[in-house]
């Protein structure tokens, strides 16, 4: 597939729906922010796009005008697509395992927050960036939609919890659309059980509020302690549903895998 950048979606990109909540808010998550990339089989007339950013991917068309190896810049994705695609996804990579998930929406206001002593919970600055990078490694994935630590720290849509200058835990924005932005929260591992992720979740909610958006909150089902913690934070469920996880290529093409660099 031929790579073009976040900010120059084709003109097939008007497939993916605007205004969508939890993960379909990804396609206007790239264009807003330039974190990401757009993908089609031809420069020209293109029948399948897709787009990528932080490890997901969305996907459009008409899957049999592909052959399995256009598909390598997906490798390692959770992808969302049509059932259609499911054949030729199961052909290109080695592994492709369902994930069962549920899309809640921020509908109450939630168990209010008791912040520890010591504890400071406040809106990330620019500034915080080296904060961020040093997190424990089990919460770097937080900011890969923002194109890393720094992009997050400067995005303006992120709360996170400070004991002096460690960060303990954070939430933020995972993908910002136009009338949905759906958010994403970690904590450090020795740190969790003290309701630091509520209190940046709220802090976050409120100021998504106030950009007149509604926060969603999209998790595994197998994932107990994220679907309580999202009641307790005011989320209600709406949806279930499923997505794709790849694994490597399970077949090649040089000339493919050249483009797609």
């Amino acid at each position: 597939m031929i790579p073009h950048p976040a900010h120059q979606p084709p003109a097939c990109a008007r497939v993916f729906p605007v205004g969508g909540p939890g993960t379909a808010a990804l396609a206007e998550h790239v264009l807003a922010t330039g974190h990401g990339a757009w993908w089609t089989d031809h420069a020209e007339h293109p029948r399948v796009i897709a787009v990528t950013c932080g490890g997901h991917a969305l996907l459009a068309g008409d899957p049999t005008v592909l052959a399995p190896a256009a598909l390598a810049p997906l490798a390692g994705h959770c992808v969302e697509a049509a059932d259609r695609f499911l054949p030729i996804l199961g052909t290109a990579f080695d592994r492709l395992h369902p994930w069962d998930r549920m899309l809640y929406v921020h509908q109450a206001s939630g168990t209010p927050p008791r912040v520890p002593r010591g504890v400071t919970v406040r809106r990330l600055r620019p500034e915080d960036g080296p904060a961020l990078a040093a997190v424990d490694p089990s919460m770097g994935w937080i900011h890969a939609t923002w194109g890393g630590p720094a992009g997050l720290a400067a995005s303006g849509q992120g709360w996170a919890a400070f004991r002096k200058d460690r960060l303990l835990a954070l939430a933020c924005t995972r993908f910002t659309g136009s009338r949905y932005e759906d958010v994403a929260c970690s904590t450090d591992p020795s740190e969790r059980r003290q309701h630091l992720a509520l209190a940046c979740v709220r802090g976050l909610t409120d100021d998504i509020t106030a950009r007149g958006r509604t926060a969603t909150w999209s998790c595994s089902r197998a994932h107990r302690a994220s679907r309580l913690l999202a009641w307790t934070a005011g989320f209600r469920l709406v949806r279930e549903y499923v997505h794709h996880t790849t694994g490597p290529m399970a077949v090649s093409s040089p000339s493919i895998l050249r483009a797609a660099a």
